[in-house]
């Protein structure tokens, strides 16, 4: 089974092309998905995360509350890879099985919708990249419309993540996402049009 990875960055409309890829019936795997999985409520993940870090990272629920957790390990390099400690093989496990089972399925090829696959150097683990990119300019306009984020956050969230510029290099297919809504489903029809091909 092909195994090919999709990323971009924040706001470059991943999201968007990932759930255009599942409704058009492509298999896809999703890390955000999984990594929400694993230290959902009752979860021996969320376990490990509230006696690593405290219980106050809990909503009245009994939820983790990612936004607050994110907040508290974003500037902390040191806190930020203790959590990836102990969510990435979690995570890793979870997409596995997933891909064992797609295979054992008898699909010919799956999608691993990964937004720090560059970060994390794992672009050797694919068949083949997909990248989704846009402006700058873009990235930060979007971000604006739809959070509520300060400049300052968004710069953070930005410096961050490997620029796209730089992720386009390791692509074996761009999609750009720097016009409209119309240009983009073009651009999605000409990816199927090449993962079909492979």
């Amino acid at each position: 089974m092909k195994w090919i990875g999709l990323t971009g960055g924040i706001a470059s409309g991943k999201s968007t092309v990932s759930q255009r890829l599942r409704e058009l019936d492509f298999q896809l795997v999703d890390a955000d998905e999984i990594a929400r999985g694993v230290v959902q409520k009752g979860s021996p993940g969320l376990k490990s995360v509230l006696e690593k870090f405290g219980h106050e990272l809990l909503d009245p629920e009994g939820h983790l509350n990612r936004r607050k957790l994110a907040q508290y390990v974003f500037d902390d390099p040191f806190k930020k890879l203790e959590l990836e400690a102990i969510l990435h093989p979690l995570i890793r496990a979870e997409v596995k099985r997933q891909r064992e089972v797609l295979a054992s399925q008898g699909h010919s090829l799956a999608i691993y919708d990964m937004p720090l696959l560059v970060e994390s150097q794992a672009q050797a683990q694919f068949d083949k990249v997909v990248v989704v990119t846009c402006t700058l300019e873009q990235q930060k306009q979007r971000l604006r419309s739809r959070n509520q984020w300060t400049d300052k956050e968004i710069e953070g969230r930005l410096q961050a993540q490997v620029p796209l510029k730089e992720k386009e290099k390791y692509a074996d297919f761009i999609v750009r996402n720097d016009k409209d809504r119309a240009h983009l489903e073009t651009e999605i029809l000409r990816l199927t049009k090449w993962l079909k091909s492979l």
